[in-house]
């Protein structure tokens, strides 16, 4: 008698549905989630506001101009760290179980990676959300508000699937944090996303150019500025679409080499 087999779609829905239950059981994970952004958007709202004063700055102030960093910021340091639910699995034996079953592989990355993007989601707006009761305004309206979202989930799906592929490599958690820190730290300095790019040093600006944060943000504030730059915001997407896909085919060849590995 043949046994059935789910298809990839139902594996996935199904993957989703219990890393979303597992999450709702952790309420303090999203409460601190949250709650970073607020703390973000006050400190260097209050820290760097007289920033907007300098010549070279632009027009607006300097919390329309935070906002769409912060946001980004959110989702990367989200990202980094979501690989620790599969280091939880690993050193708890339910991941062994796991790939005993008849199931995509791929599935199993998918569907964590899908319930992160629900995570990253419900941050953006919480943001965007906080960003406009403490003076951020914008100007491009609902179409921009859903258009930075939609680059915040390209730079979350990015960084997800890295911090899964080193995670299924690692096997550790103190090197998955140790690594995603060394990434995260770097990539948040190095880019625009707390200083327009006029007013980083030259070698900052080089780097900050291919940086996938800088990507990512340059797609949220023309969003909503008066003006979309719709070329802009095609070719950030591109970029970014093609890091994702990529980063995330790697994790789907980390979880493979894990299982060769049992």
């Amino acid at each position: 008698m043949s046994t059935a087999v789910a298809s990839w779609s139902t594996e996935t829905a199904q993957v989703t549905r219990r890393w979303t239950i597992d999450g709702f059981r952790q309420p303090w994970g999203l409460g601190v989630a949250i709650l970073q952004p607020v703390i973000w958007i006050l400190l260097f709202g209050n820290v760097f506001s007289s920033v907007a004063t300098v010549p070279g700055f632009g027009d607006d102030d300097y919390m329309t101009f935070l906002v769409p960093g912060i946001l980004m910021m959110t989702v990367l340091y989200s990202g980094a760290w979501a690989g620790t639910g599969f280091i939880d699995d690993i050193s708890s034996g339910v991941m062994d179980r796991m790939l005993t079953s008849p199931v995509h592989r791929s599935s199993l990355v998918a569907g964590q990676l899908l319930q992160q993007l629900g995570l990253c989601f419900v941050q953006g707006l919480c943001v965007l959300g906080i960003g406009a009761l403490a003076g951020a305004s914008y100007a491009g309206g609902i179409v921009g508000f859903l258009v930075a979202l939609a680059g915040s989930m390209l730079l979350a799906a990015a960084f997800c699937s890295l911090s899964a592929a080193v995670a299924l490599l690692a096997r550790d958690q103190t090197a998955l944090i140790g690594i995603s820190t060394m990434i995260v730290l770097p990539a948040t300095f190095l880019s625009t996303a707390l200083m327009p790019a006029a007013l980083l040093p030259d070698w900052v600006q080089t780097v900050a150019r291919y940086n996938p944060l800088t990507w990512a943000t340059d797609i949220a504030r023309t969003a909503l500025s008066p003006t979309i730059d719709w070329s802009l915001v095609g070719t950030r997407s591109a970029l970014l679409l093609a890091l994702a896909a990529l980063v995330a085919w790697w994790s789907v060849r980390a979880m493979r080499t894990y299982q060769r590995s049992l």
